[in-house]
């Protein structure tokens, strides 16, 4: 099985299906074989940025076993090493998806035959959201400068925790009080340290046991569309306050800068780094791969962000053709 990498996040228009994408084309660009998995599916468009109005499978023919396995759901995207999954083709109710079906498709996820999975998932800290995050090995949440973006990016983190602390409850041995005080637990009000007190109340001898298993989810943060007048660190200190706070593993993985072209590639349905391969979010975007891909000698930020930033000004100046490789 490789890489399971799902991308999430508290609010919607905040670059999901952007980010899946463009990591999906850089990973693949390193010669990964990558599929990407479209489980919005209240609002699926990942077809959409590589130029389809429909595709031919995807995961309504999964569940409705029109096919086997979820991998001959698969649809070329033009890009080499790169296929989609989408759920463009399945019913409006798929939204309110039943426990089996999501189940199905959890276990068919984790028998995917690429090196890397990327779930693009909805806004929201719905059930089935929450699950298709928790179905991945290691999870990246999506936020914007904006405050209403954080205070959503911090719901939807809690969300996810206090599900995974709900099941391990569930399917571990807990006393009754503790499995019955878990229950009661109303979701979004619910802190997941109000339930950890539960557990020390009830299950002392539990909190290393929920404690390991918490530290094993992997969260990483990628604050996206920041403006040169944003502070540069504000995503490590959102990071710092989610560790100090929650039991599981945060780090920042980096900034994407705004740039206007994002929404011309969209409007143009093509993949933001295949039509703006120069500018600075292009250079953050290949940074993030290049953290995910695991690359520990290559470039520091700093040093791409100061190549592409010589590229442009010399562009400016017409001293150098248009395309400069970076």
């Amino acid at each position: 099985m490789g890489r399971i990498i799902s991308v999430g996040g508290g609010k919607g228009g905040i670059g999901k299906s952007f980010l899946t994408t463009n990591l999906g084309m850089l990973l693949a660009g390193r010669g990964h074989r990558v599929v990407l998995v479209d489980l919005d599916l209240g609002g699926p468009n990942l077809h959409t940025f590589f130029g389809c109005s429909s595709v031919e499978s995807g995961v309504g023919d999964f569940l409705s076993r029109s096919v086997e396995r979820l991998d001959q759901a698969a649809t070329p995207t033009g890009v080499a090493n790169l296929s989609l999954i989408a759920s463009c083709d399945c019913s409006f109710e798929i939204a309110n998806l039943p426990y089996a079906q999501k189940r199905k498709i959890i276990d068919a996820v984790r028998r995917l035959p690429h090196d890397y999975v990327l779930l693009d998932l909805g806004a929201g800290t719905g059930f089935n959201t929450l699950d298709f995050f928790l179905a991945a090995g290691e999870g990246i949440f999506l936020c914007t400068p904006e405050p209403t973006s954080i205070e959503n990016a911090f719901r939807f983190v809690k969300a996810v925790t206090l599900r995974r602390l709900k099941q391990l409850i569930k399917t571990h041995a807990f006393t009754a009080i503790t499995r019955e005080a878990a229950d009661r637990v109303r979701e979004g009000v619910t802190a997941p340290a109000d339930l950890i007190d539960v557990v020390l109340r009830h299950d002392p001898d539990r909190k290393p046991f929920l404690e390991q298993m918490l530290s094993e989810l992997k969260f990483n943060l990628v604050l996206n569309q920041v403006h040169p007048r944003v502070d540069p660190t504000l995503g490590y200190r959102i990071v710092k306050v989610c560790n100090r706070h929650l039991h599981s593993k945060f780090s920042f993985l980096g900034n994407v800068n705004y740039d206007e072209q994002v929404r011309e590639a969209i409007l143009a349905r093509r993949p933001y780094v295949d039509r703006c391969s120069q500018t600075m979010t292009a250079v953050d975007l290949k940074n993030l791969a290049a953290k995910l891909a695991d690359i520990g000698n290559g470039p520091t930020t700093g040093e791409l962000h100061e190549t592409a930033a010589r590229a442009i000004a010399l562009r400016r100046a017409g001293r150098v053709p248009q395309r400069i490789g970076l």
